[in-house]
């Protein structure tokens, strides 16, 4: 399969000019004049119902409490308004527009899933969607037997190595998915393995552990550091934190499955027993994305004994499912105590002072950097707390202020693009010198956090 993109170019344009078409002929000039005046303002009103309807349940979900992008918002209206023609005009239409009647409805719908995944870039290509739907595995990408394999041959190869595993769930009870951990070739030179620092990254809420590796380009930011640092980079591990798509778990223990537990009582000891990994707080670290960045910042200052570092991308105040109540009872089963578990802020201001742990807290956008060392003089909380919480910016601030006043040191980065998983690469990419140094992985100069 190619690499043709699937966010912008040829295919989604081509869908749109098709979808346009169709609508278009189902429309008809050939209907009456009494025709379109009656029935096309009542299926513009059912287009405009179904838009609406759809922001208020994202809204309601606590997905996002603003339009993904226009685009998404223009096609579920034509996706209401080319059902409408079709009812309405059923009676009326000749054979030829009863056919791109029913032809113009799956189109506005390819359409309306296309303008989703090009806002949020999911599947950036033609070849990254073949791999999801059919899971082939892309090339670099290798099972345990094969690593096994590998290693009994002695072979070095030049650019990490994906492999794919089978984590046992014991501990939490967290039904999960096949998961991944990117190799560096460095990790090949030695029997045993050197002792490397080791990364989990998350992914959003309808994620999958692939996301990073071909949405993010995590695969080739790893390789390309790699190659400027004589085959170092940490262990990467790329978790299930859903379990399947529409389970968003928020990475929390709670009614949706045990995924906090998952991350620390199941993965974390795998990578240390099964890859040689460093077991030193020091030497851990976390990165994500959207929810994944929130959840990189929750399971960080929930467990400073295990990690010491993370990269937030676009995160949020903390868990959402909706407003406060819905989060509270659909993530925790209506546990008030549970949900301050898990809130970040609260977890904080619990526990005072940390003395090991560093934020990274990256937005989408050309902003200004702003860094804050770490000190022992605790803000009052912002009166705002809760407000704007798709405006990552102000998110990354507060938090900054929060955390650095609780002795972690924390920089609000800016880098570049759009809330997608390609900007959100970029942000990996500018950070991961940064996190590497951090850690203490091999052959990587000195970096300090930017501002600093």
């Amino acid at each position: 399969m190619t690499n043709v993109s699937l966010t912008s170019g040829l295919i989604p344009t081509a869908l749109q000019v098709l979808a346009i078409a169709a609508i278009a002929g189902a429309v008809g000039r050939h209907r009456s004049t009494t025709w379109l005046r009656h029935w096309v303002p009542a299926a513009v009103l059912t287009g405009t119902g179904l838009a609406a309807a759809l922001r208020l349940f994202v809204n309601d979900q606590g997905w996002s409490a603003d339009a993904v992008s226009f685009g998404t918002v223009f096609w579920d209206f034509m996706v209401g308004f080319a059902t409408a023609i079709l009812i309405f005009g059923w009676r009326s239409g000749s054979w030829w527009q009863r056919v791109v009647s029913i032809l113009a409805i799956p189109l506005a719908v390819l359409c309306a899933f296309a303008a989703l995944n090009t806002a949020t870039g999911y599947l950036p290509t033609v070849k990254a969607a073949w791999h999801r739907f059919t899971q082939a595995q892309p090339d670099q990408w290798i099972d345990q037997d094969q690593l096994a394999a590998m290693i009994a041959r002695g072979e070095q190869p030049s650019r990490g190595t994906v492999v794919a595993v089978t984590i046992p769930g014991d501990e939490s009870g967290f039904a999960h998915r096949t998961e991944l951990v990117y190799l560096p070739p460095a990790w090949f030179r030695s029997s045993p393995p050197p002792t490397l620092p080791a990364v989990m990254m998350v992914g959003a809420e309808f994620s999958h552990p692939n996301d990073w590796l071909e949405s993010g380009d995590a695969l080739k930011i790893l390789d390309r550091f790699a190659a400027l640092h004589y085959g170092n980079t940490p262990v990467v591990v790329f978790p299930d934190t859903t379990g399947k798509f529409d389970n968003d778990t928020e990475c929390v223990n709670g009614p949706r499955g045990n995924a906090a537990d998952h991350l620390t009582k199941d993965v974390l000891p795998y990578l240390v027993s099964h890859f040689n990994v460093s077991p030193k707080a020091a030497n851990w670290g976390l990165v994500g994305w959207s929810s994944g960045g929130t959840c990189a910042l929750t399971t960080a200052v929930r467990n400073p004994d295990k990690f010491s570092a993370f990269v937030a991308l676009d995160g949020q105040l903390g868990p959402n499912a909706g407003t406060k109540p819905q989060t509270v009872g659909r993530l925790f089963g209506g546990d008030a105590d549970a949900w301050a578990a898990f809130d970040p802020r609260s977890v904080v201001l619990a526990h005072g002072r940390y003395d090991t742990m560093a934020a990274w807290m990256g937005v989408s956008g050309d902003i200004p950097t702003v860094h804050r060392p770490g000190t022992n003089s605790p803000s009052a909380p912002a009166a705002d707390w809760d407000a704007y919480k798709d405006d990552h910016e102000a998110n990354a601030d507060k938090l900054c202020v929060l955390l650095s006043g609780h002795n972690i040191e924390c920089a609000v980065v800016g880098y570049g693009g759009q809330h997608d998983f390609q900007s959100a690469g970029a942000g990996f990419a500018a950070a991961l010198p940064w996190l590497a140094y951090r850690l203490g992985t091999p052959a990587v100069r000195a970096k300090s956090m930017p501002g600093s």
